[in-house]
């Protein structure tokens, strides 16, 4: 990072969600200061934002302690020289976009160098894990929530925080563009559309994709003329085209070089991975299946460790089953395919899911960009 008299920031997001969310903060951080410099660990989405990443964001996109501890010497090692190169180059602010097991060393160690820290995105712990709250407190400065209820509850540990809303909230419009969506994939208006999301880390390919493969093969049996589209994450199509001819062998599903929001406005429902993508998917007011599966140990571990009935965002978010979830075992093709086809039967119930997602987007549409900007500038001005 050169000086140009504009704040220099470090950043590290993890994964494809972490991508989006850290490269729709430097829209905003360079419309705020024109010249900002930002390096470190991004995707291509924050590289067209003029990021410099030393390594790609996909570096971290593992999930669950199974596979963090396959790639444990790796990302140590990519953390402590990052860490060292960050010391060395000392920027005005580091920010951590969500990766909390990556990120809260990280800021630790930079914090207590005298680097000011904010990590955006509140880590779920309200969800599970709330003993993590303790190393927040000792890794942030500051941290940008995406819920309304978060600061408060960062709060009552001394956490000092801000809500922003959700910076998807502002750029996917309150009326989803489905026939433009729909023409750019070229869908026709009247297709009955799935879109397939089984997520965007390897792990997640791995355990989630062969069911929702096997649905789309299932529902394609029984109706015809169903059209299926799955976009893939950068890096991931050499993994999901041999399964796709494994599970859905003569079942026609058009693969997508990313363009998971052009899947979600077009469709009629999506089968789904829990995480960031399910909150897309409301924020297009579409009928989901919530899903998702993963080795085994990783579950018996975050399964004693919940704290409410829920995974997927919009249910957290509206406390209560709004769509359905299929999590592990429960995660078989044929109740997939079921709860699939129930959204494509009820048209009344579709309406009412489109009203109350409606809702659940003006809630978080809070100009993002300006208000983690204020935060942020109160941060510099501390350091």
């Amino acid at each position: 990072m050169q000086a140009t008299g504009a704040p220099r920031f470090g950043l590290v997001a993890g994964e494809a969600s972490g991508d989006l969310l850290a490269s729709l903060l430097l829209q905003g951080l360079r419309e705020r200061w024109p010249g900002v410099e930002a390096a470190g660990i991004g995707g291509p989405r924050m590289t067209a934002q003029g990021f410099e990443a030393w390594w790609p964001s996909e570096k971290l996109s593992v999930f669950g302690y199974v596979d963090a501890l396959r790639h444990y010497r790796e990302l140590l090692g990519i953390r402590n020289a990052l860490r060292d190169r960050l010391l060395a180059e000392r920027p005005d602010v580091f920010i951590g976009v969500d990766a909390p097991d990556f990120n809260f060393g990280l800021e630790s160690a930079l914090k207590s160098a005298g680097i000011r820290t904010v990590h955006f995105v509140c880590p779920s712990i309200w969800a599970w894990r709330g003993e993590r709250v303790r190393k927040l407190a000792a890794a942030a400065d500051h941290v940008l929530c995406l819920f309304p209820f978060e600061p408060d509850l960062l709060a009552r540990h001394g956490v000092a925080a801000s809500f922003v809303g959700h910076p998807l909230a502002d750029t996917i419009p309150l009326q989803p563009p489905r026939d433009s969506a729909r023409a750019a994939l070229g869908l026709a208006a009247d297709d009955t559309v799935v879109a397939l999301l089984p997520g965007s880390r390897r792990s997640e390919i791995r355990y989630i994709a062969p069911a929702l493969l096997r649905a789309a093969a299932l529902m394609a049996g029984r109706r015809a003329g169903l059209r299926f589209v799955l976009p893939v994450s950068p890096g991931l199509r050499a993994i999901v085209e041999p399964l796709l001819t494994e599970h859905a062998a003569g079942t026609t599903i058009e693969l997508l070089d990313g363009r998971s929001h052009e899947a979600l406005a077009a469709c009629d429902v999506t089968l789904i991975a829990s995480g960031t993508a399910t909150l897309e998917a409301a924020l297009f007011k579409r009928p989901m299946v919530i899903t998702y599966r993963m080795h085994w140990l990783n579950w018996q571990y975050m399964k004693r460790r919940a704290y409410q009935p829920w995974f997927g965002l919009p249910n957290v978010l509206s406390g209560e089953f709004i769509v359905p979830e299929l999590l592990q075992d429960a995660a078989t093709p044929q109740a997939l395919a079921r709860e699939a086809e129930a959204w494509l039967d009820d048209a009344p119930r579709r309406e009412a899911l489109a009203r109350r997602l409606n809702d659940l987007h003006l809630s978080l549409r809070q100009d993002t960009a300006r208000r983690a900007g204020d935060a942020i500038a109160k941060v510099l001005q501390q350091a």
